[in-house]
């Protein structure tokens, strides 16, 4: 049987009529779908491999009926015979999540405002013209956003992370206020295409517009869905001050197509942020609770965070006293108390041309990861003078499917020896991530354990990037 790449190539080489000299994994993030960049000699596009038929077909119609109604979609090249491979247009790197994760937490540059408010504009356009053009025969696994789909949402949310989180519910009055909660959604018009996963991630910036993908999902719904998907999603925080903002544009965008009351719209769109928020930990719950995918788990904070912030707009909780009782358990509760110990851990980066860090604590080496077989962004000249700890080198990692598994492999193996060394009242630990030169690699991991043990567990940390004074940084502004 012949691997994805292979056959991949070999449809590329029947639409191009030449050999795509190069194929590169990208990171599918929560997907199934297996995606590759091929470059020939003239071009490269996105090669992509699901096995999943049905949803493919329903991305084959969509991209092809948005295309022609001049929106910002990939367009398809090739679908091989049997449906499952296809090549799309390349849209590049950059999305709008990489430019907001590259800015401030508390503000957003008013260059990304603007792509923001671009957005906003053109899902709209997907709203109304969706509606109009699509089939919606072909969508999948529901045609819209009907009791059924509101109930798998909520019920993901159950049993991926409420339960695992310990959270306790009466199932009756839980299941009760599931359909309470559902006869409010369902109050709001639902006569419109909704795109189902609008977030910055799915925007490509290309030429300075927004392109859009991953939409295979949509089906019809409330127009609200998608407001709340992209000003909640919960790793862009977008400050309370910008989000009232793009909510401002977005209605008075909406207005040129079509009569609305904007108080009326609004008393449906805190329900939609909630149902949304909550299928976002549900997924969080089932990848980082249930499979242990630490880059899910470490959105649960922000999750929570999200979550708490958002509750005095949820004032229609008082009339579903279950879940609200659970919500408010869970924002109290959920990652609030760590495990504690008096336990120390050194986490120290290094470059393995100056030999592995020595231990001084006495007890021992302790962990030692070779980062050197990961992509090296040392190798590329515009990060030559960055380090780990910047966030054009970090979103550079972060493409890379294999750093997430690396990550998650190292995350569970010190959760195992921290957990055991609590309970053994051990006191020092020591972890040493190494690459070629310290500065890149090396750094990232070391970085991204401090913050994972922080969120999750009451011990000392103590990070050193022992090669720090080598760096040939421009600005070297680090701690």
């Amino acid at each position: 049987m012949k691997a994805i790449p292979d056959i991949l190539l070999n449809l590329y080489k029947k639409w191009s009529g030449e050999e795509g000299s190069k194929i590169k994994a990208i990171s599918s993030a929560g997907s199934n779908r297996k995606y590759h960049r091929i470059t020939g000699s003239t071009q490269s596009v996105i090669g992509t491999f699901n096995e999943d038929k049905k949803e493919n077909e329903a991305f084959f119609h969509f991209s092809e009926t948005f295309f022609n109604e001049g929106l910002n979609v990939p367009k398809i090249y090739s679908i091989d015979q049997n449906r499952t491979y296809y090549l799309q247009e390349d849209l590049g790197d950059q999305s709008l999540f990489s430019l907001r994760m590259s800015e401030a937490k508390e503000k957003l540059s008013e260059n990304t405002k603007k792509l923001y408010k671009k957005s906003l504009d053109e899902l709209i356009k997907f709203q109304i013209r969706g509606i109009e053009k699509i089939d919606f025969n072909y969508c999948y696994p529901r045609q819209a956003m009907d009791r059924q789909a509101f109930l798998w949402d909520l019920n993901y949310f159950k049993y991926y992370f409420l339960k695992p989180q310990n959270i306790l519910f009466d199932e009756q009055k839980l299941e009760d206020d599931f359909h309470a909660f559902i006869d409010l959604l369902l109050k709001a018009d639902k006569k419109h295409f909704i795109y189902r996963d609008f977030q910055a991630r799915n925007i490509m910036i290309k030429n300075h517009e927004p392109y859009f993908i991953d939409f295979q999902g949509g089906r019809k719904g409330a127009l609200q869905y998608d407001l709340a998907s992209v000003l909640y999603q919960v790793k862009a925080q977008i400050p309370d001050e910008t989000k009232k903002e793009f909510i401002e544009h977005y209605l008075n965008e909406l207005k040129k197509h079509k009569k609305i009351s904007s108080e009326e719209f609004l008393a449906h769109f805190y329900p939609y942020v909630l149902i949304r928020l909550i299928q976002v930990m549900g997924a969080y719950g089932f990848r980082g609770l249930i499979e242990k995918r630490s880059h899910f788990l470490e959105s649960i904070p922000l999750a929570v965070e999200s979550l708490r912030n958002a509750l005095p707009d949820f004032s229609f909780l008082d009339m579903l006293p279950e879940l609200k009782k659970c919500i408010l358990d869970l924002t109290r509760n959920s990652r609030a108390q760590k495990p504690t110990s008096d336990l120390l851990v050194h986490i120290k980066s290094f470059a393995y041309k100056n030999g592995i860090p020595k231990d001084e604590s006495g007890h021992g080496e302790g962990f030692v990861f070779d980062c050197r077989a990961l992509p090296n962004p040392g190798r590329l000249e515009q990060y030559q003078y960055l380090s780990g700890k910047d966030i054009s080198v970090i979103n550079y990692l972060k493409e890379h499917k294999e750093i997430f598994e690396f990550q998650d492999h190292v995350f569970q193996l010190v959760d195992q020896s921290i957990n055991n060394y609590i309970q053994r009242k051990f006191t020092n630990l020591t972890i040493n991530f190494g690459c070629t030169g310290g500065q890149h690699r090396s750094v990232f991991f070391a970085e991204s354990l401090a913050k994972h043990l922080r969120e999750k567990y009451d011990i000392n940390i103590k990070l050193t990037h022992t090669n720090q004074n080598n760096w040939k940084l421009k600005n070297d502004s680090y701690e």
